[in-house]
């Protein structure tokens, strides 16, 4: 079992004008001043009107705590286990690509970060740092590898025995992603990766490793829709598991019917997610989507949920609705773009201090005691 030594040193950061960061919020428009325009659009965009951008946001708002009082929060503590593994906190960084367009240290100044707070670190398979890099410069994060499938199947079974082999724990197949959806953003600026750049994990074979071209549309969608194997089944889950000893966690999973599909093909963890809304614009929120894949699963897997979290009172409802663990992309990448690895890991300790705050204020001194009926949908009270 892996046991996570973790900062209890909050960082603190100023913007360029001198004014202190004290909000994922800041640093997200600290970010917004400093990203050029072809990464932060990258970064913040969802898929066509982005509607369910915003609904990621919305549904926070529409679960309210219900604190309780008089019980004895004088010693607090945020531990659970992941997996087996034990961690400090319960939220870490999902999978995020490209992240040396924010910083040149990227991924591996995230991964460093996520393990000085006790955080668990997703690596994206279309890292600009590699599976390599990021095992020696964070070697003692727990490090989830995320994998999307390509049409040449040893090109991903290459991936899985590096990741195995650097020391990563967990496997994280993303089930969302047949093609990309349409990002409007990235179709008006021909999105490419600055052509000092590469995709990491795949040196020295120039058809995985560029996005340096368009022919005239998005280069991501375009690498995407050439390379990835759009003809994935239930079959192709077995066949994953069947190549690699690492749990299986599957992410993606937006309904009850596929979290049932995935408990039946083995998943060691269903990860509730619509890919930072970059998807299909329409697909419910996660926050909405949560409470459905938890009642399917019920005790037989762990239970994971991003999209749209943003602060510690977020992260609190996710846990009371039944999420084990809580990603977030888009943070780290503000944080990332604001200071590199101090930067990043400012943004956890921001939600650290947030999450601590509302379980002191809340009746609860462990995750433990974080449980359902803490949380209650707003419109209740207008028929109480």
């Amino acid at each position: 079992m892996a046991s996570l030594s973790h900062s209890t040193t909050a960082t603190s950061m100023s913007s360029k004008n001198g004014q202190p960061l004290v909000g994922v919020e800041d640093y997200q428009r600290e970010a917004f001043r400093r990203l050029p325009k072809n990464a932060l659009d990258y970064y913040r965009s969802g898929a066509l009107d982005q509607e369910t951008l915003q609904e990621n946001k919305d549904a926070m708002m529409r679960w309210y705590i219900r604190p309780r009082f008089l019980r004895d929060v004088s010693k607090r503590s945020m531990a659970t286990t992941l997996l087996g593994h034990k961690v400090a906190v319960p939220f870490g960084v999902a999978p995020t690509a490209m992240q040396r367009m924010a910083h040149p240290e990227g991924e591996v100044a995230t991964a460093k970060a996520a393990g000085k707070v006790g955080a668990p670190f997703t690596l994206s398979t279309i890292a600009t740092s590699s599976i390599e890099e990021v095992a020696e410069g964070a070697p003692n994060t727990l490090r989830f590898f995320q994998l999307y499938i390509y049409r040449d199947r040893e090109v991903t079974a290459s991936l899985v025995r590096r990741a195995e082999a650097a020391g990563f724990s967990v496997l994280v197949l993303t089930v969302d992603a047949p093609s990309f959806g349409i990002r409007r953003a990235d179709i008006r600026n021909r999105f490419v990766l600055p052509p000092h750049l590469r995709m990491a994990n795949f040196q020295g074979k120039d058809e995985f490793s560029r996005i340096n071209t368009s022919a005239g549309g998005s280069g991501i969608n375009e690498y995407v829709a050439s390379l990835f194997d759009p003809s994935l089944t239930w079959q192709d889950v077995a066949w994953l598991k069947s190549i690699s000893r690492l749990p299986l966690v599957l992410k993606g999973i937006l309904t009850a019917e596929d979290a049932k599909l995935g408990v039946e093909a083995g998943a060691a963890a269903i990860w509730v997610s619509n890919h930072g809304a970059r998807q299909v614009d329409g697909v419910p929120p996660t926050m909405e989507a949560l409470p459905e894949v938890v009642k399917a699963v019920g005790d037989r897997c762990e239970v994971y949920v991003d999209g749209g979290f943003s602060q510690g009172g977020h992260i609190f409802k996710a846990l009371a609705l039944g999420a084990k663990m809580v990603f977030m992309g888009r943070p780290l990448i503000w944080g990332l773009a604001c200071g590199g690895e101090e930067g990043a890991e400012a943004v956890l300790n921001t939600l650290k201090a947030e999450l601590d705050s509302v379980m002191a204020l809340s009746g609860c001194a462990t995750i433990k005691d974080i449980t359902q009926d803490m949380v209650v949908r707003r419109e209740t009270y207008s028929r109480l």
